[in-house]
């Protein structure tokens, strides 16, 4: 800790040691991470990585929504965008300026309001634009590869850089953003449309998702890929897995793909949890799911 201090880079942001990251994502578990690192602005960002060792490893952290973070903590430095990369603003063509730390919810608010349509599946995504860009975040017939224009990027080295959608390879819940890559800020395009009509979809998915997702507990959101031709949970419930509890952790009754923090549960109840679905499902069905949820840092 004290080597990687005396070498840190001057900032104009928030450097805090030792950062409980546990409080920063939705599963309420988790260690520390080494670093955490909210920038002033993109300049800030760019300075930080630019001087900062190589060698040490970085991590971009957004709500924290889709995330496991292991009990040992996070090496190096995380990452995380705060204010003043949470803005949106129309722009013409139907375009929306989003920086990369804006939820899904002012994203899709801020399209209805200039009656711009096509981004309404953003709102049931429990994220930032950052996330949404490198993960191909979707949802209910919508996909970020579908409104996605192009992004700028701060790579590991601290250039900075504006990728195509084309350059993002996109497939299902990925893409091939380089490591240790942050996203600043992404431009979408919508289609035209009638605010009123935009806000009626944004009310069904809101509802279709208080209705079926356990919204209301600690979890992390859909943990396993859909595999093709069938859908995660179906699999899941299949295999008996409804329900099922080890530690602190348990399988939601209302939507067997995603996990949940009952009270006290450490991360290794929830990704050991995991792993004995993924075990169930395979002797029951012989698929082998693949893990949505992203899993950092090391066990204890």
């Amino acid at each position: 800790m004290s080597d990687l201090a005396a070498s840190l880079p001057p900032v104009r942001g928030k450097l805090t040691a030792n950062a409980p990251l546990a409080p920063l994502v939705w599963f309420k578990a988790g260690g520390c991470a080494q670093w955490l690192f909210e920038p002033k602005d993109t300049e800030d960002l760019q300075a930080f990585l630019k001087d900062l060792d190589p060698t040490v490893p970085v991590m971009a952290l957004g709500l924290g929504s889709n995330m496991i973070v292991r009990d040992g903590g996070v090496a190096g430095v995380v990452i995380r965008l705060g204010k003043p990369f949470a803005k949106v603003t129309a722009g013409e063509d139907l375009t929306l300026e989003c920086g990369g730390g804006a939820s899904g919810i002012l994203v899709s608010s801020t399209a209805r309001d200039a009656g711009i349509a096509g981004t309404e599946f953003l709102r049931s995504i429990p994220g930032t634009v950052g996330g949404f860009v490198r993960m191909n975040g979707g949802a209910y017939g919508g996909e970020v590869k579908d409104i996605l224009v192009a992004c700028d990027v701060v790579l590991r080295d601290g250039s900075l850089r504006t990728l195509a959608n084309a350059d993002l390879g996109y497939t299902y819940r990925h893409s091939e953003l380089p490591a240790g890559a942050v996203v600043v800020a992404a431009r979408f395009q919508g289609r035209a449309g009638d605010p009123a009509e935009i806000q009626a979809e944004m009310d069904r998915i809101s509802a279709s998702r208080e209705a079926s997702q356990p919204l209301r507990s600690k979890t992390g959101g859909s943990t396993f890929k859909n595999p093709q031709g069938t859908s995660a949970w179906k699999l899941v419930d299949e295999a008996g897995c409804r329900g099922l509890q080890l530690g602190g952790a348990q399988v939601s009754e209302k939507h067997t793909n995603f996990l949940l923090n009952t009270g006290d549960a450490t991360a290794s109840d929830i990704e050991a949890l995991g792993e004995e679905v993924r075990r169930r499902v395979k002797e029951a069905s012989g698929v082998t799911l693949e893990w949505e949820i992203q899993r950092v840092g090391s066990h204890k």
